[in-house]
């Protein structure tokens, strides 16, 4: 039988590994700041990673919804790129295997997609698989990122240090991916970063960072994180100097400081900021006013 995926030409089977730990994270789904996108970027470069397969794009993409890229030079088209999911084949700093399942979230057939990425688990030995994302919310740039957990265990959420929430939302396919792989007796979990909503539309490092340092913390895995911490501080301090040539600007911050305190001291999640959605508006605005930079 035809499989929906294609090893890499370095292959010509699925590689003998020892307990590899499988982190997820595709875009199309929320990932505020491109935190998450950018902590797997980080990883597979410390993983030294590198393509173990691809899945069949024409099986799971939407190419009126994703269209591939058309390089065009001098007026000579180039190259296509397409949007494709795939599993890439990495270690960390001792050694430890780390499949990573990256790129395009798939349109269509979420549940064939992940029954065959939990086929290629089992059959690789994964034990954990760790799903990585992030959401805005009212946090202020000068508190240090919070993650949130989910999982469809309560056995395995019992003794992680992280927030958890109780909501309604819509899931991503690393939701459905969760789900599946835990009837397959595979520890599944999902770590999510909380960023500033008026920092959304720019990289957020800290955030990142936060997911990579909660995925080691949980997992094993050896990771250097410290160019991310540097980044963070550099940002940090640019947030800083934006903020404080406004003073109306540094008031709205100074109000966000004071009711993310008192929640967090009472161990509960601020339900609304000081000045509500206008504060965030007015907030998302400014920044936005400042330029990339």
């Amino acid at each position: 039988m035809n499989t929906p995926y294609e090893l890499h030409s370095s292959y010509t089977e699925l590689p003998t590994l020892e307990s590899p730990l499988l982190v997820v994270m595709m875009t199309g789904w929320i990932d505020a700041g491109s935190a998450a996108a950018n902590a797997m970027a980080h990883l597979a470069e410390v993983t030294g990673a590198t393509t173990l397969l691809t899945f069949d794009s024409d099986e799971f993409i939407d190419y009126r919804a994703r269209r591939p890229l058309m390089e065009l030079r001098d007026g000579v088209s180039t190259r296509l790129v397409w949007a494709t999911p795939e599993m890439m084949r990495g270690r960390d700093a001792n050694g430890r295997d780390v499949l990573l399942l990256t790129g395009t979230e798939p349109d269509s057939k979420w549940n064939a997609f992940a029954t065959c990425v939990a086929d290629l688990a089992v059959e690789m030995g994964v034990r954990q698989m760790f799903a990585l994302g992030a959401y805005p919310f009212a946090l202020p740039h000068t508190r240090a990122v919070n993650i949130s957990v989910t999982t469809p265990s309560a056995e395995w959420i019992a003794n992680m240090p992280y927030l958890r929430s109780s909501v309604d939302v819509p899931a991503g396919v690393a939701a459905v991916l969760e789900h599946v792989l835990a009837a397959r007796g595979i520890a599944s979990v999902g770590l999510w970063a909380q960023v500033p909503h008026y920092a959304t539309t720019m990289a957020y490092p800290a955030a990142s960072a936060a997911l990579l340092t909660a995925l080691a913390e949980s997992s094993g895995l050896y990771l250097d994180v410290s160019s991310l911490d540097a980044e963070a501080v550099r940002h940090r301090e640019r947030l800083d100097q934006l903020v404080a040539a406004n003073p109306e600007h540094q008031a709205m911050l100074e109000q966000l400081q004071a009711a993310f305190d008192v929640a967090h001291a009472a161990g509960t999640e601020p339900a609304r900021i000081p000045s509500g959605d206008e504060l965030a508006a007015q907030f998302e605005q400014f920044l936005r006013e400042q330029g990339p930079n």
